[in-house]
């Protein structure tokens, strides 16, 4: 299967979707961001300096998923209808597990747009974190769910 991403000379081109049918659409991605213990439990008791850095990086994920044409350069702009950015404290880690969803009605789907999501609220984490640990980790970044458009359905194993 050829990159569509590529016109038939090998040039970037954005993919022409004026054909596609509007359908619903939604993409769920997520990563995690590992942390020393230390920075964990400044995290998770509030006492960060810069602040409540789950809040703040759950509205940077939203916001990144709002802007993820303005970042990746051949992204069609989206109605995007729905963004949902989790954070969850994870002591195993240690350190934060992520997970996006976002949802549209459109004609092409809004993987991107999750996986910019969790990238954008890992990176807001490190931060806001940094002053206590610059050795903080963040990995893992995938879609777990995709569904809507002539692709159908994926589903990570």
């Amino acid at each position: 299967m050829p990159l569509t991403h590529f016109d038939a000379k090998g040039e970037a081109h954005m993919v022409d979707v004026s054909d596609k049918a509007v359908t619903d659409r939604v993409a769920v991605a997520s990563g995690h961001i590992r942390m020393a213990q230390e920075t964990f439990d400044i995290i998770s008791e509030g006492r960060a300096k810069k602040g409540d850095v789950l809040g703040v990086a759950r509205l940077a994920g939203i916001m990144g998923a709002k802007k993820t044409p303005d970042l990746i350069p051949l992204c069609h702009p989206l109605p995007v209808t729905k963004v949902a950015v989790e954070l969850t404290l994870d002591p195993d880690l240690p350190g934060v597990q992520i997970a996006a969803t976002v949802k549209t009605s459109g004609q092409t789907g809004v993987e991107m747009e999750a996986l910019t999501a969790v990238s954008t609220a890992a990176l807001t984490v490190y931060d806001m974190a940094k002053a206590v640990d610059k050795s903080m980790e963040i990995s893992g970044i995938r879609v777990l769910l995709k569904d809507g458009g002539k692709s159908g359905r994926y589903e990570a194993s």
